[in-house]
């Protein structure tokens, strides 16, 4: 069971918006906008996608490396090393 489970519907509908938004930023591109407008929802998109992103780190963090840790062993240095990777790369993007 993945930490994101009891919350599979809202980020389906969190995702389904940005994918929405991307589509319509590619519409903008199409219909020849003004390139501040592409660019204001392009960093709405990513906004939206970031939050995404924040929210399952969370989920993460707080039911598969909690459950790690509790477990202890190697699999909690495992889990540990995986988040920190993760966390890493959200913060590169």
């Amino acid at each position: 069971m993945h930490g994101y489970e009891e919350h599979t519907d809202r980020i389906r509908k969190r995702l389904r918006r940005v994918e929405g938004q991307i589509r319509g930023v590619a519409q903008m591109v199409d219909d020849d906008r003004y390139c501040i407008e592409i660019l204001t929802q392009i960093a709405a998109a990513t906004k939206a996608l970031q939050a995404v992103a924040l929210e399952l780190l969370g989920d993460h963090l707080s039911h598969c490396v909690a459950d790690a840790i509790e477990a202890g062993g190697p699999d909690a240095d495992a889990k540990i090393a995986e988040a920190t990777e993760a966390i890493a790369r959200l913060v590169r993007s």
